[in-house]
């Protein structure tokens, strides 16, 4: 009964045998290694890009500061959601690896907005040499809070950052969610939707640890090349991230594990709805926001569930305070699980 995050959720056997093929023998380094041109091919393919220039580093915070840094001077500034992953979860990385820009937080409850965003942007006065001037829009899909913008939400986001001529990023940490969710391509929920900088996350769809950055706009290539080695995320034996890569490619496994966990969330809230439980967002992916009473969290805790308290205290004297959670289910959780789960529900 593990939902505390899919980032502790195994390697899927697919990925951990290309692992094991990759440590035989000697590759070249650096993303030299003749696995990294198949990786490259395969991404370029599934987004339909076949001049895409693509990376991998080790972690999310990764891909998205050296992506956005690639698109941010100093003086500019990021604008992104109050609930995006650069905003509530990179300790300043943003800040830092962009020397020092700074973040604007467009107000929203969740998903970023075209009014709200357009609203920031004007407050940054463009041509004030005392203030921070416009830098790049980044949107978080899926959301932090288990949304999904649609197609059409991300091309009203885009189209408002591209009429101030500034660069889109999307944070993609679980793009594939996204994509499943969406019932789309990966070309329609990036470039084709006005998005110039993709982090395509792989580590929490059942990666050990990769992700890929994928640049539509092959300008940019070398001064990533630049930032993730002055960075200190090159690694010298990268033929271990691009076999990773090449395994969650592979017959479209990443697409495959994004529809396990999300099916599995689907079941979940199901559940929950069924067991009276008040959502706090709409549950879109594999995350899934709700409350329900602190006498339930404290049997499901001490039955050997797993998962965050959102908000108030496991321990307190009010066993029927509702208490917030958050639950996220990768592609690994059995149905069984989850229905010893909901059991934890009935009276």
């Amino acid at each position: 009964m593990f939902f505390a995050s899919d980032n502790a959720g195994p390697v899927h056997p697919q990925i951990m045998s290309r692992l094991t093929d990759a440590n035989n023998g000697h590759a070249m380094p650096y993303g030299n290694d003749a696995i990294m041109d198949e990786v490259r091919d395969a991404i370029r393919t599934t987004f339909e890009a076949p001049d895409a220039v693509v990376y991998l580093v080790a972690t999310g915070t990764a891909a998205n500061v050296l992506a956005l840094a690639c698109y941010t001077q100093p003086w500019q500034t990021i604008f992104c959601s109050v609930t995006s992953h650069i905003n509530e979860d990179e300790c300043n990385a943003p800040e830092f690896y962009a020397g020092a820009a700074k973040l604007t937080v467009v107000e929203t409850d969740d998903k970023m907005t075209p009014d709200a965003l357009s609203r920031a942007i004007e407050k940054q006065a463009e041509g004030n040499v005392h203030g921070a001037q416009r830098g790049p829009v980044s949107i978080t899909q899926v959301t932090e809070r288990g949304t999904v913008h649609t197609l059409n939400e991300l091309k009203a986001l885009t189209e408002v950052a591209k009429s101030y001529d500034l660069p889109v990023h999307l944070d993609g940490a679980r793009f594939a969610n996204a994509v499943v969710a969406l019932g789309c391509t990966p070309a329609e929920m990036t470039w084709k939707a006005g998005v110039d900088v993709v982090s395509f996350g792989g580590t929490k769809n059942g990666c050990m640890g990769v992700e890929a950055v994928v640049f539509f706009d092959a300008a940019k290539a070398w001064e990533f090349e630049l930032r993730r080695k002055r960075g200190a995320h090159l690694f010298s034996k990268h033929r271990y991230l691009s076999a990773q890569m090449a395994g969650y490619m592979q017959d479209g496994l990443w697409h495959q594990l994004a529809t396990q966990a999300n099916d599995n969330a689907s079941y979940l809230a199901e559940g929950l709805r069924k067991a009276g439980a008040d959502f706090l967002h709409q549950p879109d992916a594999n995350m899934i926001f709700a409350r329900w009473p602190r006498r339930i969290h404290q049997k499901l805790h001490d039955a050997g569930a797993r998962y965050y308290i959102w908000n108030g205290k496991l321990e307190g004297s009010a066993p029927d305070e509702m208490l917030g959670a958050r639950l996220v289910c990768d592609w690994s959780i059995e149905k069984d699980a989850i229905d010893r789960f909901l059991a934890h529900f009935q009276n």
